[in-house]
């Protein structure tokens, strides 16, 4: 039994006691405690106390003692578990409430089988997950992951953005989504277009990894890779999608040596197969906006902030006075990297003390803020850069016949500009006034 083997039999007695999967940190309490680190070395690794580490992995030892009717904790979490494999491959059969032991652990006439058709597909899966990030805490987006993976492997969407501002949590919940379901997949690939590439090269670098001799043509490869696609099920990411758009421009609009990535989009939507290509982006593309969603198997998910377990990151971080953890939300409008950002100045500046802080009673943005900032500036036109500075001198919210009146641009600069920044996740519409945004 390998640690990987471990982390899935462990997720699985979680899942069906709880309803949730192992999280990240619960993750590498299990990884650790296999591998005989320390609470303090898990601690370290996951940027959490030993504290959290510990009271994690307590709650980790009660559900496993119950469910397989064994005394487990850290000190002979191991080898607990390496007796019952010795046991299982002498033939004796381990019986639990969990009935993805019997998988494991269970010998039966057709176990053979089993391990030679799964040797087998092994042997035909490509995965390429060199470039994904690895991800040390996942904060309470079940909801949004529950939908992801419903449009995935139910409704077996072909087009699906994950969208929102940077640090959000994007990329997070799609490597969660493929770190749970690999199996599911013949072939995974992780790109990233941070330094983005032609589609023509990037169509080689796809075929490269399903071991086939890229053609002469891009019409060719086109061909290969959607026969591919149509063949085997395939989950393609496109990381950091918003590299291909032109910057000082209005939202979405391709550099022009990046425009048959268009093209390629529309054929994802439009030809029959059975994979799905997911962008994960700072900008709607055009064609989840254009294309009708009733027609095409397409399917967007915007992601806000973390609301309700955003204590969970300021807990992580150690700060006191959670009595007025809600109030930092609030300011910082329970954004994941914000809250890490200020989190680290808390500490630093102010012992750890929240309070202390909240009595500045502004918002301050420190040198990491600036430059998260600095490059989202530089993607925006002249026209946003002018609305978004004159919402912003508002301390409440402000009407587009307020702006109008403030700025002396065009109603069409205005609404375009305004509708740019709504699809840069800059600007949103208040729930209960329609006619005013923040």
């Amino acid at each position: 039994m390998n640690v990987n083997e471990v982390v899935k039999f462990v997720d699985n007695i979680v899942f069906d006691k709880t309803g949730k999967h192992l999280d990240d940190v619960q993750t590498a309490v299990v990884q650790g405690t296999w591998e005989r680190q320390t609470y303090d070395d898990i601690a370290q690794e996951c940027n959490v106390t030993k504290n959290y580490v510990g009271d994690v992995g307590a709650e980790l030892w009660q559900i496993l003692s119950k469910e397989l009717g064994e005394d487990i904790k850290k000190t002979n979490f191991r080898s607990r578990f390496e007796r019952i494999n010795i046991e299982s491959s002498q033939n004796i059969c381990i019986v639990t409430n969990h009935n993805f032991s019997s998988q494991i652990f269970n010998n039966n006439p057709n176990k053979q089988n089993q391990e030679s058709s799964t040797t087998h597909k092994s042997k035909s899966s490509h995965y390429d997950l060199i470039l994904s990030p690895k991800i040390i805490n996942f904060y309470n987006r079940e909801t949004e992951l529950q939908t992801l993976s419903n449009w995935i492997l139910n409704q077996h969407s072909h087009l699906i953005s994950v969208l929102g501002l940077s640090g959000i949590g994007k990329t997070t919940i799609v490597k969660r989504f493929v770190d749970l379901n690999l199996q599911q997949f013949e072939v995974i690939i992780w790109r990233s277009l941070k330094f983005p590439k032609s589609l023509d090269l990037l169509i080689d670098d796809l075929l490269n990894v399903c071991q086939q001799e890229a053609k002469a043509t891009i019409d060719d490869k086109l061909k290969q890779l959607f026969n591919i696609f149509k063949n085997k099920k395939c989950l393609i990411i496109l990381d950091d999608l918003e590299n291909i758009f032109v910057n000082c421009q209005f939202a979405g609009q391709y550099k022009p040596e990046y425009q048959d990535y268009k093209t390629f989009l529309q054929m994802i939507t439009e030809i029959e197969h059975q994979s799905c290509l997911i962008l994960i982006s700072q900008e709607k593309c055009q064609e989840m906006i254009s294309l009708d969603n009733e027609l095409y198997p397409i399917h967007s998910l915007e992601l806000s902030g973390l609301n309700n377990a955003a204590t969970e990151i300021l807990k992580n971080q150690g700060l006191n006075n959670e009595e007025t953890w809600l109030n930092l939300i609030k300011l910082y409008e329970s954004h994941p990297r914000y809250l890490q950002y200020i989190s680290i100045l808390i500490k630093d500046v102010f012992q750890s003390e929240v309070a202390e802080f909240i009595k500045e009673n502004s918002l301050i943005l420190t040198e990491d803020f600036k430059t998260l900032f600095d490059l989202i500036w530089m993607r925006l036109s002249d026209v946003e850069k002018e609305i978004l500075l004159k919402i912003s001198q508002n301390d409440q919210p402000i009407s587009r016949d307020e702006i109008k009146q403030l700025l002396s641009l065009s109603s069409m600069d205005i609404i375009n500009g305004l509708q740019s920044l709504t699809r840069r996740f800059l600007v949103s519409k208040l729930e209960n006034d329609q006619s005013s945004l923040s």
